[in-house]
């Protein structure tokens, strides 16, 4: 990378901090793609006990670092499902998505596992598209009471073996 990044293994004391960019990026990026009812009950959901709970405290996540600063998260829970990755807005852009996903992807290469899975919403889903990732279907989901359409997406992971 150009840029100064470094990548830092999430811990059980960086789940506010995750909390807190989940929420950051959601409310600082969704507004061109979601109505105001949809960011408000995905964003609360940062908050709400017990939804990302075991994600966070089982899972296997990784911070994106610039300056000295988080700037972004991926979770990967279970061992073969890519359950979050999240960039702060004023980080948008600027490769932490595409840092963390080769960590995740290569890790869980490392761990024998030949594909990921995830649901995309329609912020990271161009993003993953770009990576390599494809659309098996569209899903509509309700969070906290509020319709959503995400895509469900896998990749390949026989070619990062080789």
């Amino acid at each position: 990378m150009s840029r100064n990044l470094e990548l830092r293994q999430l811990t059980n004391n960086d789940h506010v901090l995750a909390r807190q960019i989940y929420a950051e990026a959601i409310e600082s990026q969704a507004t061109k793609l979601y109505k105001a009812e949809q960011i408000r009950a995905w964003s609360a959901i940062a908050w709400l006990p017990g939804v990302l709970d075991r994600p966070l405290s089982e899972g296997k996540g990784w911070l994106s670092i610039e300056c000295g600063e988080a700037k972004a998260f991926a979770v990967r829970y279970p061992k073969d499902r890519l359950a979050l990755l999240y960039t702060r807005g004023c980080s948008a852009r600027r490769g932490h998505g595409s840092y963390l996903l080769n960590q995740i992807e290569k890790e869980a290469c490392n761990e024998g596992l030949y594909c990921l899975k995830t649901e995309a919403s329609l912020l990271s889903y161009s993003l993953l598209l770009k990576r390599g990732w494809k659309k098996k279907r569209i899903e509509y989901i309700k969070l906290n009471g509020v319709g959503f359409q995400r895509y469900l997406m896998e990749k390949s992971l026989l070619q990062l073996s080789k």
